[in-house]
C-alpha cells in the first residue's frame, strides 16, 4: 500500500526537525543575542500556530480555513510534497554551510563570518527561503486555506526576524554587509 502524501509530508518534516535539532550540537559561543520575551512573541508562537494550523484539527477544518483553494487532485498534492522537499533541502544546504555561525535566534558569534558561499550566492537568507518554499508547498499538498494561512504567519514572522538580522549584520560587517545586501537579493533570488 503507497503512503499518502500526507504521510509523507509529515516525515520529511520530522525528518528536518531531527536533522535541525541534531545539527545544533556544535556553535560557536554567543556575543549577542535578542531577548527571550522578544523572540517568544515574534516568532515561537507564529511557528507554533503555523504547524497547529497544518494539523488536520476537526474544528479548523469545520471553518473557512477548511475550504480548498485547489482541487482535490493527486498531482497537486505531490507538488505539493516535492516543493516541501525541495525547500527543506535548500534550507539543510545552507545550514551545512553556515557552520557553527548558526543559530536558531538572532545572535552574533563569537569570530562570526559572513558567508557568502552556497545558496548564501543566491539569497541572503535561504533558511528562510527554504523554509517558505516548504510550508508553500506543505499549503499546496493539503490544499485548504488553512495552509496558506500558515505560510503568511510564517513569512511575516520571518520578515521580522530577518530585519533584525540584518541589523546586527549591518552593525558587524559595515560597508561589506551593505555590499552583499545591494548584490544579493533577501528570499528571492533577483525579486526580493
Amino acid at each position: 500500500m503507497p503512503l499518502s502524501p500526507t504521510t509523507l509530508l509529515n516525515t520529511c518534516w520530522i525528518l528536518f526537525v531531527l536533522y535541525w535539532i541534531w545539527s545544533a550540537r556544535q556553535v560557536k559561543s554567543t556575543v549577542r543575542t535578542e531577548a527571550a520575551s522578544s523572540r517568544l512573541l515574534k516568532y515561537w508562537l507564529p511557528l507554533g500556530a503555523a504547524f497547529v494550523l497544518m494539523e488536520p484539527i476537526p474544528w479548523i477544518r469545520r471553518t473557512v480555513l477548511g475550504v480548498r483553494f485547489v482541487p482535490d487532485l493527486h498531482g497537486l498534492a505531490l507538488l505539493g510534497l516535492l516543493l516541501t522537499i525541495a525547500g527543506l533541502l535548500f534550507a539543510c544546504w545552507a545550514r551545512v554551510v553556515l557552520g557553527n555561525n548558526w543559530s536558531a535566534v538572532v545572535q552574533l558569534k563569537q569570530d562570526h563570518e559572513l558567508i557568502e558561499r552556497g545558496p548564501y550566492r543566491f539569497v541572503r537568507h535561504p533558511i528562510y527561503t527554504g523554509l517558505l518554499l516548504a510550508f508553500l508547498g506543505t499549503a499546496v499538498a493539503l490544499g485548504e486555506w488553512r495552509g496558506l494561512l500558515a505560510a503568511a504567519i510564517v513569512a511575516l514572522s520571518f520578515w521580522r526576524k530577518l530585519r533584525l538580522e540584518e541589523r546586527w549584520l549591518g552593525e558587524q560587517f559595515g560597508a561589506t554587509y551593505a555590499d552583499y545586501m545591494r548584490r544579493v537579493k533577501a528570499l528571492i533570488p533577483w525579486i526580493l
